[in-house]
């Protein structure tokens, strides 16, 4: 036999969810009401997707699969946690949450970011946004690892002292 030996359904998996986890993860986010939740969704579709491994008969499905199994599984969870409806004659009083709060905290951040430097902003965004590593960040902009560790603890600095988000932490 020649060279390469074939690699290991858990090499396989492995390989396969290393590369694709952040991707896959922003599609659980889509479909869960918190990053927890999403994390607990997609590590549920990935159980289901390692047993199934050897059916997935193409690479290119994979990611299908994956996405069917986190929608399953999401329908399965929200009809576990549906509530029974009893007829009444009186109303009870319902508190309103106001969700306008999600979205001025977000144009918030939006804003204090926008405020940093260049290079700061850019690590900050690879790092929480785009949720790289310290070393893919340095890797991508081409700089060493201290100077993305120093960076982005600057940023953090300067967005923990911004006047925006210390009045919104104080009212929230």
């Amino acid at each position: 036999m020649t060279g390469t030996a074939r690699k290991t359904r858990y090499e396989e998996f492995s390989a396969y969810v290393s590369d694709r986890g952040p991707a896959l993860l922003r599609m659980a986010r889509s479909l869960a009401n918190n990053r927890s939740d999403a994390e607990d969704l997609l590590q549920a579709a990935l159980i289901k997707t390692f047993f199934a491994w050897d059916r997935i008969s193409s690479p290119n499905a994979r990611d299908g699969y994956v996405r069917r199994a986190m929608v399953n599984t999401q329908i399965s969870e929200w009809r576990r946690q549906r509530v029974a409806v009893y007829p009444t004659d009186e109303i009870p009083d319902q508190r309103v949450d106001d969700p306008t709060w999600k979205t001025d905290l977000a144009d918030t951040v939006h804003r204090a970011i926008g405020r940093l430097p260049d290079r700061q902003r850019t690590v900050v965004v690879l790092r929480y946004y785009e949720d790289m590593t310290e070393a893919q960040i340095a890797a991508r902009l081409g700089v060493t690892l201290g100077t993305v560790k120093s960076t982005l603890s600057r940023a953090v600095t300067k967005l923990r002292q911004d006047a925006d988000l210390t009045i919104d932490r104080a009212t929230s």
